[in-house]
């Protein structure tokens, strides 16, 4: 089992403890739900269950079996990438190839490729990194207490990151944004 194969389990025991239900009974909970789409199921998972972001999002995933994971399973980081960086998205690669070389600079982390990004992991996720939509290109900062900033892009308690910094171009991947990512990777390890 890979480290992010023991984190997912590892939430996932946390939400049974927290909801005192077993994996099968929350599955069979979604399912008595009646709800299919993922966004549903994962703000019902909030209101019934008061589960936080992350934690609805990844029971939703593991329930529904579609999580990035598993789309991107038994394929070479390069082959991921390529799906990521294709068609109206392909323009985002040269953002994508500046930040992995400023990121790399870093020490060691794991790279978990997703369907449509690239987690990068330490003990824990320390960045998400990839488009957004065919416009924009989205860093997920994982870290605590950053200064207020206009290109800090504060989540909600519980997503899967503390801070977003949206990106059109590679020279916006400057010294500000690799320091926040940089303190991210030492907070994560």
């Amino acid at each position: 089992m890979d480290t992010v194969d023991k984190a997912i389990q590892t939430q996932i025991n946390n939400i049974q403890k927290k909801t005192g239900m077993s994996l099968t009974e929350l599955s069979a909970f979604i399912k008595k739900s009646g709800l299919s789409k993922h966004g549903e199921i994962r703000s019902m998972l909030m209101e019934k269950l008061g589960l936080g972001h992350g934690d609805a999002n990844t029971l939703t995933h593991v329930v529904l079996k579609s999580d990035g994971a598993s789309a991107a399973k038994g394929k070479s980081e390069d082959a991921v990438l390529d799906e990521i960086y294709s068609g109206a998205k392909a323009g985002f690669r040269p953002i994508h190839e500046k930040l992995m070389k400023e990121i790399n600079k870093f020490g060691e982390f794991e790279i978990a490729p997703k369907k449509g990004y690239l987690s990068l992991r330490r003990k824990k996720q320390f960045a998400m990194i990839g488009p957004k939509t065919n416009t924009r290109f989205e860093v997920g900062i994982n870290i605590k207490g950053l200064k207020k900033n206009a290109r800090l892009n504060e989540q909600a308690a519980g997503s899967m990151c503390n801070y977003t910094v949206n990106l059109t171009e590679a020279k916006e991947v400057d010294a500000e944004l690799i320091a926040w990512i940089k303190s991210a990777y030492e907070g994560a390890g």
